[in-house]
């Protein structure tokens, strides 16, 4: 029987390496796969680019620990910030010594030799309100080796290895160069406005430095969420910058370190900063935690970290003469803080004009084109609700409505309409109910990037599911939540189809409000029972949401129908407003 199966592995391993990829190890198809996330590409990318060299691969263990305690390597080597590797433990077979890495797109991208792996504790899901733990996960630690050149990701033609930049910075540098060799780098995940541009251009000065700004591109970006916003956004601040100011992408992650992250992202920047050849890193803090280095007023030196930290201090505008400058240097009253991110994007959402004191036209352009206002904004309606609560007869009345009126374009993606088309095939168990939610929040979210409204109806009873539909809408456009708390005795008492009945009778399994949990939502944008009011009323309460939120135009001047009759007014004993909405 061993020589059987060992035959039949042999056979099948020599199919596999046919298989493989022209110019890749023959043996790579017979290795495990993962595919990696998006902070775990970010950080493949910056292993195989040099970015963070001296590593060579994911950090074991003892290097974890060591940089933990002293900010070095376990040799001894300075370095900031762990650098690690968590995937499924059911990815990787107890005997594989090595694991290919992915791109979404399943085409491999770096080969892990697997040195070392750790079992971790399964971690907790927030998002189910409880401490229900997600599938396990091991460590693996190792070097990495690339198989191509990295790909993905927006403004591929700006994202240089440091190597290049180096050379660039040293040719430069000098007599005959432009700067006395110093180089202050910059690395951020929002837009520059006035202030930044006047610490950049007054810290430069100071050190004689060439500027190096990072726009860090894996993650959200602050206001235009979109990495390549942040990029557009940067670039059309870099003419009020120095000459010969260089922007370069980095797709480093923000670091999970407890309890302070802001310092691990500031070690992680500077460490990327250094790389590309800066001596100094500006932060955007009044303070940074870090000890002295050089002279009692000079930069912060941060464990593990070979250049200086600046902190920019409390900066302020100053109206008499119209430009930003240190507090201390503005008369006591006289200053005027920037805006802050709810006030930019109150303008942003109602169209107003950006002060010129806060940003340049160039960089309010780019910040309009990331953040349109909600009336040309794309959106996601996403009901959820028990069966027979009333979620697609109040969706489809909504529809109804918002193409009446004709100035936004609406999809409806109803719960049963999905299921035959979008997820046929799919079950009732919790894993294919979740991967239904998926593909309805991948519609909308593409409904909502090109300036759409999508109008979603399905169960969906489970909180990370609409978590996740969330978050793939809010990339690109807005996304509320709007849940039908009708009770679920109302809804049986509704149920043409006699569902519930064979549900309590057990005749159908895992039937939700039944056999199968609800898990109410406490994010809702809007709660509504349709046991206490029409359909007319349940949407006129969402067109009322629509309207003071700004996605759609004020109609309250025209008449509820042609006739002129007045519209049937809701009470608010049948409906509440859920937390503030949310942004882009």
């Amino acid at each position: 029987m061993r020589r059987l199966t060992r035959a039949r592995s042999d056979v099948r391993r020599q199919q596999l390496t046919a298989q493989s990829p022209p110019g890749l190890p023959a043996e790579l198809s017979a290795w495990p796969r993962y595919t990696l996330g998006e902070a775990q590409l970010g950080d493949l990318e910056l292993l195989t680019s040099g970015v963070f060299a001296p590593l060579r691969g994911f950090m074991d263990a003892a290097d974890v620990a060591t940089v933990d305690v002293r900010g070095t390597l376990a040799d001894g080597t300075p370095w900031p910030i762990p650098v690690i590797l968590d995937v499924p433990a059911d990815v990787i077979p107890p005997d594989a010594d090595h694991l290919v890495l992915q791109d979404q797109e399943g085409s491999p991208l770096a080969v892990l030799a697997i040195t070392e792996r750790l079992a971790r504790p399964a971690p907790d899901d927030p998002a189910a309100g409880s401490s229900a733990a997600g599938p396990e996960v091991v460590r693996v630690a190792g070097p990495v080796t690339a198989l191509r050149e990295p790909e993905h990701g927006p403004f591929r033609s700006l994202r240089r290895r440091p190597a290049e930049v180096r050379a660039e910075l040293s040719a430069a540098a000098g007599p005959a160069g432009t700067t006395g060799g110093n180089v202050l780098a910059y690395a951020t995940r929002r837009p520059l406005n006035k202030r930044h541009i006047g610490q950049l251009r007054h810290f430069a000065s100071q050190l004689n430095a060439r500027l190096l700004v990072l726009p860090l591109i894996t993650g959200p970006a602050d206001i235009v969420t979109r990495p390549e916003a942040l990029v557009r956004a940067i670039l059309a601040a870099k003419q009020h910058l120095p000459l010969g100011t260089l922007v370069i992408p980095v797709p480093l992650a923000a670091r999970d370190a407890e309890p302070d992250q802001k310092t691990a992202d500031l070690r992680a920047a500077a460490a990327v900063a250094a790389a590309y050849g800066a001596t100094h890193l500006l932060a955007d803090s009044p303070s940074v935690t870090g000890s002295p280095g050089g002279t009692k007023n000079g930069p912060l030196e941060l464990p593990g970290v070979p250049i200086g930290v600046i902190s920019a201090g409390e900066w302020a505008y100053d109206p008499r003469s119209e430009v930003w400058r240190p507090l201390a240097l503005i008369e006591p009253g006289a200053e005027q803080g920037e805006l802050t991110d709810s006030e930019l994007g109150a303008l942003l959402d109602s169209g107003a004009e950006i002060p010129a004191w806060f940003a340049p036209p160039s960089v309010a352009r780019e910040l309009r084109r990331a953040r349109p206002p909600r009336a040309e904004r794309g959106l996601a309606i996403f009901f959820t609700g028990l069966s027979g609560s009333g979620k697609s007869t109040v969706a489809r009345g909504l529809a109804e409505a918002l193409v009446e009126r004709g100035d936004r374009t609406v999809s409806l993606l109803d719960g049963d309409q999905v299921r035959h088309l979008l997820s046929a095939g799919l079950t009732f168990s919790r894993a294919d109910r979740d991967l239904n939610i998926a593909r309805i929040g991948y519609v909308a979210a593409e409904v909502a990037r090109h300036g759409g409204i999508a109008i979603c109806a399905p169960i969906a009873p489970y909180a990370q599911a609409r978590a996740t539909a969330r978050e793939m809408v809010t990339e690109v456009g807005d996304f509320l939540l709007i849940w039908i708390s009708t009770p679920v005795d109302v809804c049986a008492a509704r149920d043409r189809k006699g569902l519930y009945a064979k549900a309590r009778a057990g005749l159908i399994k895992g039937f939700t409000g039944v056999s199968d949990p609800y898990e109410e939502p406490r994010d809702a944008d809007l709660v509504l029972d349709t046991s206490a009011m029409t359909r007319q009323q349940a949407v006129d309460a969402v067109l009322k949401l629509l309207t003071t939120g700004g996605w759609l135009a004020d109609a309250s001047d025209e008449p509820a129908d042609p006739n002129g009759t007045a519209g049937t007014r809701t009470s608010g004993s049948m409906l509440r407003l859920g937390p503030a909405v949310r942004r882009l």
